[in-house]
């Protein structure tokens, strides 16, 4: 079993990010890290023709899912994506090929050389992304986005409620955290198991991946908590690039602060396959917002 990999699941719709992804992981992976993808069975052939001559292992969706018995796949397949997604790379450890893996989007970049130590210490032990989320909330306060601090304490509450804990709301995200097998089986084990859930059933009373994996950690200290800031800085709506933008900082700045980026893919539909999605009315309208600045 392997300390650490790098690991996205995707859609056909990106897999023209995710080989902008695997540009970028070949370019400033100094340390070798494998790099994992998965899809949908059926979007597999599609995946090896875009990725051929890159260093990944392809695997599908129904082969991790299938190491769960306890998950329903005709279930799981009648979720949205944005809710069957987190499923399944919430199962990932459970193909047993590494301890630990940074659990990557599609639409991410690495923007400087990284090495396996950013991610994991000396013993093999990650570095858990949790802070109060103030990297969004400042912005947000400076725009008067207050729904947007109210809706993530909202979300954060209803998990350390449903696992019993008080106290100050934490965020484990944004995305692109590292994760332990040891924390999701010590959820599995001691939380789903005795109540007769699967991880399915936790997204359906919060879908929120991150705030599970992260309650889990505070309560079964299956590891030692190695607190960090995000490694990647991630850009939820355009008026944060917009703030940064207008306070002068560019990809140059954040190499100071990240290892990556991650902007959203709804900024660049025309990187969608196997073209841009949507009416003509709406793909015009996108264009335009985009020429005035506006995502």
């Amino acid at each position: 079993m392997m300390p650490l990999v790098l690991y996205c699941k995707s859609y056909r719709t990106d897999v023209k990010r995710v080989v902008r992804l695997a540009q970028s992981i070949a370019r400033f992976n100094q340390d070798q890290i494998p790099f994992y993808v998965s899809a949908p069975q059926s979007d597999l052939e599609l995946f090896a023709q875009y990725l051929q001559g890159h260093a990944v292992t392809l695997i599908s969706d129904e082969s991790i899912i299938a190491e769960n018995p306890a998950l329903d796949p005709v279930r799981l397949a009648q979720l949205p994506g944005s809710l069957s997604q987190q499923i399944v790379k919430s199962e990932f450890w459970r193909t047993q090929v590494a301890r630990t893996y940074l659990c990557l989007d599609s639409d991410c970049i690495f923007i400087r050389p990284f090495r396996q130590s950013e991610f994991i210490d000396s013993q093999g032990t990650p570095y858990t992304v949790i802070d109060e989320g103030r990297d969004l909330f400042y912005p947000a306060l400076a725009k008067g986005k207050h729904k947007v601090i109210d809706n993530m304490r909202r979300e954060s509450a209803q998990v350390q409620q449903a696992m019993g804990r008080e106290g100050k709301h934490y965020n484990f995200g944004p995305n692109c955290p590292v994760w332990d097998r040891r924390v999701w089986e010590s959820l599995d084990q001691q939380f789903c198991q005795p109540r007769q859930l699967s991880f399915m059933d936790l997204i359906a009373i919060s879908p929120n991946e991150q705030r599970w994996y992260g309650e889990a950690l505070l309560k079964y200290r299956a590891i030692d908590l190695l607190p960090s800031q995000p490694f990647f800085k991630m850009y939820h709506y355009a008026w944060q690039l917009r703030f940064d933008q207008k306070a002068g900082i560019q990809k140059q700045q954040l190499t100071q602060l990240y290892g990556g980026v991650v902007y959203q893919s709804a900024w660049e539909r025309e990187m969608d396959w196997p073209s841009e999605g949507g009416s003509l009315g709406s793909r015009l309208g996108r264009r335009l917002r985009r020429l005035l600045g506006r995502i």
